[in-house]
């Protein structure tokens, strides 16, 4: 008798500056918002306060960025340019500031969160989860590198050891919130995260994928575990699962290789 796999945690994404390069790590701590720390903390606005990210600009795809090991100063460069620079990001905020104005053609500033960050569900900021094997289908889908739709869909917390879209049991048909712990970190699962213009393009690029969309709406749709909570979906062009900090945890640290374990509850 074959024992059974364990699921893990095998990869931790954070994303310092929305809308930019992300950054593996091997933990991350967990703020009492239910965010990861160090994720989306820092954020571009237009004159209007709106935030200038890649959903409304495309040509953001083309600037390259890496951080410091403490995530303290970033370094900056376009994919047609030998000529990074690098800004402390608190102490060379106007810098950096005029360093996105040029390149936009407009004046932008520089905003910050450190409690939770600028997630794209402020109600549910926790960590997004997927597994690998999920990715590893989508790519398949597209015939694409597991490298770039990692890249497309900017996941936080990568789970392996598990089948495809082992992830959508982690939202319940009634919407209550579904409990389950990695490591000693105790979440609760929300419902699927709905996607944005952002995968259907080249992630290094901003070049649009013509017919994304519709076509990983229709798979999605057909790949669908019957266990899942269809009900959830009023389209299919959702893969995630977003997440909350359970109030019952009292840990708030994640490492890579830590045990994910579903908590049994009443049937949801």
């Amino acid at each position: 008798m074959q024992t059974p796999i364990t699921p893990r945690l095998f990869k931790i994404d954070l994303y310092p500056f929305k809308s930019l390069d992300g950054v593996t790590v091997p933990s991350a701590d967990v703020l009492p918002s239910g965010a990861l720390k160090h994720d989306r903390t820092f954020a571009l606005a237009d004159k209007s306060e709106k935030f200038v990210n890649a959903k409304r600009y495309a040509s953001i795809h083309q600037v390259r960025s890496r951080f410091s090991d403490d995530m303290t100063e970033i370094t900056v460069w376009t994919n047609d340019s030998t000529d990074p620079n690098t800004f402390h990001l608190l102490h060379d905020q106007e810098k950096l500031e005029a360093w996105f104005s040029q390149y936009f053609a407009q004046p932008v500033t520089l905003q910050q969160n450190l409690e939770q960050g600028f997630p794209d569900d402020t109600i549910s900021p926790g960590p997004t989860v997927i597994s690998t094997a999920t990715l590893q289908a989508i790519a398949g889908w597209f015939d694409l590198s597991l490298s770039e739709t990692r890249s497309r869909f900017r996941t936080n917390l990568e789970i392996t050891g598990v089948p495809a879209f082992w992830e959508d049991q982690l939202f319940s048909e009634s919407g209550e919130p579904v409990p389950f712990t990695i490591g000693d970190v105790m979440f609760e699962g929300i419902n699927p995260c709905q996607r944005c213009v952002v995968p259907t393009r080249e992630p290094q690029t901003g070049a649009a994928t013509a017919g994304f969309q519709k076509q990983f709406s229709q798979q999605r749709a057909e790949t669908l575990p019957e266990t899942v909570a269809r009900s959830r979906f009023n389209h299919f062009y959702r893969l995630s699962v977003n997440t909350r900090l359970s109030p019952a945890s009292t840990s708030r640290s994640l490492k890579v290789g830590d045990a994910i374990t579903l908590i049994k509850t009443e049937m949801h």
